[in-house]
Parts: structure tokens; C-alpha cells; sequence
């Protein structure tokens, strides 16, 4: 596997690993019931669902330079979270032939 695809899959294998726990642990359900519990886990919330935003977004607007379609990874973000952005990344740098990431 070539090293600028080896950091994002150990990304995605330990946040796998980590959702798998939680997902087992509480449940789907259950991973956003403590951002409702105070303001502090609201604002949280917020935070993420903006920054998924903004990176569907890029996504969107650099598969247009990669030739990658950006809809299978939105919809996915918008389904597992992070996962999308990640997987994203992860097939985007093993379809690229020098690597390299171009600026949004």
C-alpha cells in the first residue's frame, strides 16, 4: 500500500474500531443522545454537523478537479459521519497518480 494511502486507512481502521464499540456499546441512536443533554454537548453537535457541511462541500467542489464523484462520499457523510470525509480522502489519493492534493 503506498504510504499516502497508509495514514488515512490506519485513520479509517481505528475510527472503525472506535465506532464499532460505541455503536455496540449504545447503539446508533445513542451516540447523539448526549449532545442533547446540555448546551456544551449542543454546541458540539453544531461544531460537527458544520464541519461535515463545509467538507461535503469541498468534496463537492474538488471531485470536479479529480474526477471522483463526490455524491456516494456525501451521502455517507451524512449517513456515518466522518466516515464519508475519510473514505473520501482514502480513494482520492489511491486514484490520483502522483498524490498529490490539490488546493479547494
Amino acid at each position: 500500500m503506498a504510504s499516502r494511502t497508509l495514514i488515512p486507512g490506519v485513520v479509517i481502521a481505528a475510527f472503525a474500531l472506535l465506532t464499532g464499540l460505541a455503536l455496540a456499546d449504545v447503539g446508533y441512536f445513542g451516540i447523539f443522545e448526549p449532545h442533547f443533554r446540555s448546551w456544551g454537548g449542543a454546541q458540539v453537535l453544531a461544531d460537527l454537523t458544520i464541519l461535515a457541511l463545509l467538507s461535503c462541500l469541498w468534496m463537492v467542489q474538488d471531485s470536479r478537479t479529480s474526477g471522483l464523484s463526490a455524491w456516494p462520499f456525501v451521502v455517507l457523510t451524512f449517513a456515518a459521519g466522518s466516515f464519508g470525509i475519510l473514505l473520501y480522502l482514502f480513494v482520492r489519493a489511491r486514484r490520483s497518480p502522483s498524490g498529490a492534493v490539490a488546493a479547494a
